[in-house]
C-alpha cells in the first residue's frame, strides 16, 4: 500500500486524466447495454435445452410460440390482423382461432405464432409484430419474448425511478456525514464513474455471453452503494488525518489504512459473488460476472481516482459548509458503547430474541421461478396472458417432450413392439393425461395391424408422414400432457423420475416441468458448495486481517443469523402479503443472491469496525477500551454508510419488477439488521464477553498471545 500511495501522490493528475478518458469511452458503450439484454436469465445447458433443440431441429416442433389474444374481436378483424402478421414473413406457422374452435371461448380467442430456430433477434420480431397489429384495444401480443421485452422496458423505468428516489436521499445523508457540499458530491462522482465503466465493460462482453435483463438493475444497485460506502470511509479517514498532518501525508496514511480496509471488504464481496459461478444457471453467472466487474471498478476508483481528486481539491473539500461538525460527536457513541458493554448478556439475549422472532416465517418460504408475475400487472402483455390462461385452463396442465433412443431403430417389428411397450408404461402413469405416438395418431392398436397396414401401398403413403413426424433415425419423439402445472412439485418429480429411470431405452426429457426441475436441482445441488466457499474464504480472510480465530467465527455466525432473519421478514412482506402487497411467492434467486451479496457487503462494516478496534487494542492491550473507542470512532461512518446502502437498494421497493423489488428490499433489510442489531448490539457485547480471547490466534508469538497479555 505504501508503493500505491507514493504512485498516486506522484501521478494524481495523470490518474484523473486516465479516468476521464476511460469514462468517456465506457459511457459510449454503456448506453448500448439495454439493447443487449434479453430474457430473465433462467437458462442452463441441461437435458431440457438439448431435447428442445432436438425436437425443433429434427421434429419441426416450434422453437418458440407467441400468442395474439383477441378479447371480443370480430372474425374479420382477427383475419386481417393475422394476414398483416403473415406478410412480415417472420413466423414459420400461424394457428388461427378461426380454424380451431379450441382456441375460442367466451369471447376470448388466441392465435399461435410459431417460430423456428432460425429466427434471430426475437425482441425485434416483437416490435415488428406489434407495429403490424397496431394499438387497437382488445388485441394483444403475449408470450415469452413479448414478456421479456416488456420486463426490459420496465427494468429501465425502474432504474430511473430508484435513482430518482435513492440518489437525492443519499446526497442528504452524505451532507449530514460530511457537512459540506463538495465532500458530499465526491462519493457520488466515484459511484457514477464506477457504474458507467462497469456498464461499458459488460457491453463489450455482451457479444460473448448472454446477459439477463435483471443486470440492468442489480449492477447499479450494487455499484453505487458500494462505491459510495468506500468513498465515505476513505474521505472520513482522510479528514481525520488531515487535522493532524499535511495533505500529502494525510492522503498517504488514508491509502495505507482505509485503502487496506476497502480492499479487504471488496475481497469479501468478491468471494460472495464469485461463489455464484458454481451454479450453472445464466442469471447467477450474469450477476456474478457483472458484480465482480463493478466491485473491481469500485475498488480501483476508490484507491486511485478518489485520492487523486482529494489532492486536486485540497482544502476545497470543505467548501460550502452547510452543517457544522460537532467536535464531541463521538462522545454520544462512546456513552452508548459503554452502556452496551456494561450488560452484555442481557443485550445478547434481547438481540437474539428479536432476530429469532423475525426468523420464524422462514419455515414457510415458497420459492418459485419468476415468470409472468415478474411483469407489473398494469402491462397488457401480462393481462392478456392471464386472461388466456384463465379462460383456457392452460396452467392446469403441462407439456413434456420425451426423446427415446433405440440403437436398432423403431420402424422394424421389434422397434414397434418396444414403442408400444413404452406407450403402455406411460399410459399407466397416473399423472399422464394424454400422449401422442404413431399408434394413437393413426388409430392403429397393435404392431400386427401396423405391419399389415404398411404392406398396403396406399395406406403406407398416408402413414409415412406420421412416421416422419415421430421418428428420426434412432430417435422417437413422444409429446406428453401431464395433469399438473409445470411449476408444481408433482410435475418436476415426474420429470426427474423418468430422466433417471432405468429402462431399455435411452430417455431424454424436455418441457416446462423438466426446465423447472433442472433449475431447482442445480441450485439445491450447488448451494452447499456456494455456502462453503463463502464461509471458509471469509473466515480465512478475516483471520488474516485481524489475526484472530474468534472474530471471524463470530462474524460468520452473526451474518448467518441476520440473513436468516432477513428471509423471514421477506416471507412476511411478500409471501404473506403485507404493506399493501398481494400475497405471492419468493423468487427462487432471492436467497442465493441476497446471501451472496449481503454476506460480503456486511463484512464491510465488520472490517471498518474491527479494524479500528484492532488498532486501539494494539496500542493499549485493553479490550474494553478498544471496543468502546472502535465503536465510538466508526459508528457515525458505519451508520451513514449503512443508511446510504439501505436508501440506494431500498429505493427499488418502489419499482414494479417483482424479483428486483425483492432483491432491493432484501438487501436493505439485511443491511439494516447488520448495522443496528448486529453491529451496535451483538458485536460490542460479544467483544466484552470474550475479552482478550477475541485477539487470540494459535501458535502466534507476541503481545496477543494469552501468556503475554497484560
Amino acid at each position: 500500500m505504501r508503493m500505491l500511495a507514493r504512485f498516486v501522490i506522484k501521478a494524481h493528475k495523470f490518474i484523473i486524466f486516465t479516468w476521464v478518458a476511460i469514462f468517456a469511452v465506457m459511457a459510449y458503450f454503456a448506453i448500448q447495454l439495454p439493447g443487449l439484454l434479453e430474457g430473465d436469465g433462467f437458462r442452463m445447458d441441461g437435458e431440457h435445452s438439448k431435447v428442445m433443440d432436438m425436437v425443433s431441429e429434427d421434429f419441426d416442433i416450434p422453437a418458440e410460440t407467441m400468442f395474439v389474444v383477441f378479447d371480443n374481436i370480430d372474425d374479420s378483424t382477427i383475419e386481417s390482423s393475422l394476414e398483416r402478421i403473415e406478410r412480415l414473413n417472420l413466423t414459420s406457422e400461424i394457428a388461427s382461432p378461426l380454424e380451431n374452435g379450441k382456441q375460442y371461448k367466451d369471447g376470448i380467442s388466441y392465435a399461435m405464432l410459431h417460430f423456428d430456430n432460425n429466427t434471430d433477434n426475437m425482441i425485434g420480431v416483437v416490435t415488428d409484430i406489434r407495429a403490424a397489429i397496431g394499438d387497437q384495444k382488445g388485441i394483444t401480443l403475449t408470450g415469452a419474448s413479448a414478456i421479456s421485452k416488456d420486463i426490459n422496458a420496465a427494468s429501465q423505468r425502474d432504474l430511473m425511478t430508484a435513482e430518482a428516489i435513492g440518489l437525492p436521499i443519499a446526497i442528504i445523508v452524505l451532507l449530514f456525514a460530511f457537512g459540506t457540499v463538495v465532500a458530499s458530491f465526491v462519493p457520488l462522482i466515484i459511484g457514477i464513474v464506477t457504474v458507467i465503466s462497469s456498464f461499458g465493460i459488460l457491453t463489450l462482453l455482451g457479444g460473448q455471453i448472454d446477459l439477463s435483463i435483471f443486470v440492468l438493475n442489480i449492477i447499479p444497485m450494487l455499484g453505487l452503494a458500494l462505491s459510495i460506502d468506500f468513498a465515505l470511509l476513505f474521505i472520513s479517514r482522510y479528514r481525520e488525518e488531515r487535522n493532524k498532518v499535511a495533505m500529502m501525508d494525510a492522503v498517504a496514511t488514508t491509502i495505507r489504512t482505509a485503502g487496506r480496509s476497502v480492499i479487504f471488504s471488496a475481497f469479501c464481496v468478491f468471494i460472495g459473488l464469485g461463489a455464484m459461478l458454481l451454479i450453472q444457471v445464466e442469471i447467477f453467472q450474469n450477476i456474478a460476472i457483472g458484480g465482480m466487474i463493478v466491485v473491481s471498478m469500485a475498488v480501483i476508483s476508490s484507491i486511485t481516482l478518489l485520492p487523486s481528486l482529494l489532492i486536486v481539491l485540497g482544502d476545497r473539500i470543505d467548501k460550502w459548509q452547510l452543517i457544522k461538525e460537532k467536535k464531541d460527536g463521538a462522545n454520544g457513541w462512546r456513552k452508548f458503547a459503554n452502556a452496551v458493554i456494561k450488560r452484555p448478556i442481557r443485550i445478547i439475549f434481547i438481540a437474539l430474541l428479536l432476530l429469532g422472532i423475525a426468523l420464524v416465517p422462514v419455515k414457510n418460504m415458497d420459492l418459485t421461478i419468476p415468470s409472468i408475475d415478474s411483469l407489473p400487472k398494469s402491462y397488457d402483455t401480462r393481462q392478456a396472458f392471464e386472461r388466456m390462461d384463465t379462460s383456457f385452463g392452460m396452467g392446469d396442465e403441462s407439456t413434456i417432450y420425451m426423446i427415446a433412443k433405440r440403437s436398432d431403430g423403431w420402424t422394424n417389428e421389434k422397434g414397434l413392439e418396444s414403442m408400444q411397450s413404452l406407450q403402455q408404461q406411460l399410459e399407466k402413469d397416473s399423472l399422464v393425461s394424454d400422449l401422442t405416438t404413431l399408434f394413437t395418431a393413426s388409430g392403429i392398436d397393435s404392431t400386427e395391424e401396423w405391419t399389415q397396414a404398411m404392406s398396403v401401398p396406399d395406406i403406407a403413403a398416408t402413414l409415412n408422414p406420421l412416421v416422419d413426424t415421430f421418428i428420426k433415425e434412432d430417435k422417437l419423439m413422444i409429446p406428453i400432457t401431464l395433469g399438473a402445472e409445470g411449476s408444481s412439485d408433482e410435475a418436476q418429480e415426474w420429470a426427474r423420475d423418468w430422466s433417471t429411470k432405468n429402462t431399455e431405452w435411452d430417455l431424454k426429457i424436455g418441457g416446462q416441468p423438466k426446465f423447472n426441475q433442472e433449475i431447482f436441482d442445480e441450485i439445491w445441488d450447488k448451494i452447499v458448495y456456494v455456502l462453503l466457499v463463502i464461509v471458509i474464504s471469509t473466515f480465512i480472510i478475516l483471520m488474516i486481517a485481524f489475526r484472530s480465530i474468534l472474530i471471524p467465527i463470530k462474524a460468520i455466525l452473526m451474518n448467518i443469523i441476520g440473513l436468516s432473519a432477513t428471509f423471514g421478514i421477506l416471507v412476511y412482506i411478500f409471501q404473506y402479503g403485507h404493506f399493501g402487497l398481494h400475497a405471492g411467492t419468493i423468487a427462487l434467486i432471492i436467497p442465493v443472491i441476497v446471501f451472496s451479496l449481503v454476506f460480503g457487503l456486511s463484512m464491510d462494516y465488520e472490517v471498518f469496525l474491527i479494524s479500528r478496534m484492532q488498532e486501539e487494542y494494539a496500542n493499549t492491550l485493553d479490550n474494553d477500551f478498544a471496543t468502546v473507542e472502535g465503536l465510538a470512532t466508526t459508528s457515525k461512518i458505519i451508520t451513514s454508510a449503512a443508511l446510504i446502502m439501505i436508501v440506494l437498494t431500498g429505493a427499488f421497493a418502489f419499482t414494479d419488477v417483482m424479483p428486483v423489488k425483492q432483491i432491493g428490499v432484501g438487501i436493505a433489510i439485511a443491511v439494516a439488521i447488520d448495522a443496528t442489531i448486529i453491529r451496535l448490539l451483538l458485536v460490542p457485547s460479544l467483544m466484552k464477553l470474550f475479552g482478550k480471547w477475541n485477539w487470540w490466534l494459535p501458535f502466534r508469538k507476541g503481545p496477543y498471545k494469552p501468556g503475554n497479555w497484560h
